[in-house]
């Protein structure tokens, strides 16, 4: 069973996210659509989508949760990305 290390006793963590998550996957997205085109690797992906996450604060909840503000602006998860972008651009995997 692939999530057997989100258990505890039997109570499954699996499904707790940082709500950032797809925030920054709908960001790259559009990123990737507006000139100038870039054509990433995957590892590229990789290395961008965890970069954006590591520089902006972690908002986990679980399924359910009741979000009554979220200090994580769009702007701010744009900015992330992009600068994400630059870093993996300026210094290309051989």
């Amino acid at each position: 069973m692939a999530n057997e290390k989100y258990l505890l006793n039997d109570v499954n963590f699996f499904d707790i996210r940082n709500r950032n998550e797809g925030r920054v996957i709908k960001t790259i997205q559009k990123v990737l659509e507006t000139p100038p085109y870039y054509k990433p690797s995957e590892k590229d992906l990789f290395d961008i989508y965890a970069l954006s996450l590591n520089s902006l604060p972690a908002r986990y909840a679980q399924q359910g949760t009741i979000v009554l503000r979220d200090p994580v602006r769009d702007s701010d998860i744009e900015d992330a990305v992009r600068k994400a972008f630059a870093i993996v651009v300026e210094n290309p995997k051989l």
